[in-house]
């Protein structure tokens, strides 16, 4: 028997999630309800999520913060939510390393919709390879597996959310090639992402933090059109 996939909500207002609740229990998805931040941490490793539903807006440790200490040590993926439609707090959230985010009110339809994207996109660390169908690049002291979804540099591993090592393994796939920001926003994102292309730069950023320059490679910026992964012969 198939385990259910387990979603962490995190809001302060317990009627809202409560009506999310209901609907990914509807979808077959296991819940658990916190109300503030301080308790985000304990249902980690108590409930161990698949996914986590993130409001900004929450009493003492603010969405912010939570998702900072969530990110230091787990790599699950994080959706937040929030009544801040400002570019600039879309693009902190996504700095911090959130992998989508939603404003409300939101449709509960298209919330549950989002969930199921990201998940799939996820993938244990722990699950089973299959060595055949292995989709895994591999270049000096960098190896980008999106069968398992992880990434071994210079002998460790690095732990980033599911959209940093898609968007790593789909230019490391291409090597030299230029893409835009906007073929990158619809590859990586779907079309029906409705961001902005600075998400693109957000990511690109973070990546460069955990994947330094090598001498043989490294993510190149191609002003005022987008990035390549660039290899030097």
């Amino acid at each position: 028997m198939v385990s259910k996939q387990k979603i962490l909500i995190v809001d302060d207002d317990n009627n809202i999630a409560e009506l999310i609740s209901l609907y990914l229990t509807k979808e077959c998805f296991d819940t658990m309800i916190v109300n503030d931040g301080e308790s985000v941490m304990p249902a980690m490793e108590t409930f161990a999520p698949n996914l986590i539903l993130l409001d900004l807006m929450l009493p003492g440790i603010d969405g912010y913060q939570v998702c900072r200490e969530v990110r230091a040590q787990y790599s699950v993926p994080i959706i937040m939510l929030s009544a801040k439609g400002e570019v600039f707090d879309k693009v902190l959230g996504l700095e911090l390393g959130a992998d989508d985010y939603m404003e409300k009110p939101f449709d509960s339809k298209e919330l549950v919709a989002r969930a199921k994207a990201v998940l799939r996109r996820y993938k244990s660390s722990n699950a089973p390879t299959e060595t055949s169908n292995d989709k895994c690049v591999e270049y000096a002291d960098l190896t980008i597996n999106l069968t398992n979804y992880s990434v071994i540099y210079m002998g460790h591993t690095v732990e980033m959310p599911p959209k940093e090592l898609e968007l790593l393994y789909f230019l490391a796939s291409s090597p030299n090639h230029v893409f835009t920001r906007e073929q990158l926003l619809d590859q990586i994102w779907g079309y029906e992402y409705i961001g902005d292309t600075r998400t693109v730069d957000v990511h690109i950023k973070r990546l460069r933090e955990k994947i330094k320059d090598h001498a043989n490679w490294k993510i190149s910026t191609i002003w005022g059109i987008g990035y390549k992964f660039e290899v030097r012969n």
